[in-house]
């Protein structure tokens, strides 16, 4: 049983949905007619890049993952990043798509962003569903965005708080009580 005393709804399914097609519509205009590797993050990024490549209409595109930490079981980053799962596909000459639930401090982006330039992509392009730029450290902006959000700590549609709470159909604002 999902516990709504503990969060918020921030997005619905409805409202989620319209924006992963929003977000597909803008990625089909900008790679129509090239090649596209899309790298979604583990684990958080599951729901979300799982819709949002069934909106993809380009042809051939490929998808492969990455797992990076910086949490642990926390709900803070620590800053320092190390990744657990690399890609497995060559990225070399490619344009990729880095695919994250949420942009916060920057610094496990900019992590994975230099890591698939140092590996030749052609370029590397960053889509996340929500983005908290009160709490950048590093410069690094997404090129796609769901919604920009207040420094809140949301969980649902793959986001997590200590792995739980990815199983909500919709987002919502965890309540400081429970990760405090």
């Amino acid at each position: 049983m999902l516990h709504k005393d503990v969060f918020e709804e921030l997005m619905n399914e409805e409202e989620l949905d319209k924006t992963v097609s929003d977000i597909a519509a803008r990625i089909n205009a900008d790679y129509d007619g090239k090649e596209l590797v899309i790298v979604g993050i583990l684990k958080g990024s599951a729901i979300f890049v799982a819709d949002l490549l069934r909106k993809i209409t380009i042809e051939g595109v490929q998808l492969d993952f990455m797992q990076a930490s910086s949490y642990g079981s926390g709900s803070v980053s620590s800053g320092n990043v190390r990744i657990v799962k690399d890609v497995s596909c060559n990225v070399k000459e490619r344009n990729v798509l880095i695919v994250e639930d949420i942009l916060d401090t920057g610094n496990t982006l900019s992590h994975i962003k230099e890591h698939l330039l140092s590996k030749g992509a052609a370029s590397v392009r960053i889509c996340t569903l929500f983005d908290k730029p009160g709490r950048r450290k590093k410069p690094i902006t997404a090129d796609y965005t769901g919604k920009v959000i207040d420094d809140l700590f949301v969980v649902g549609y793959g986001l997590d708080y200590s792995e739980r709470y990815r199983n909500l159909p919709y987002v919502g604002v965890l309540k400081a009580e429970i990760y405090s």
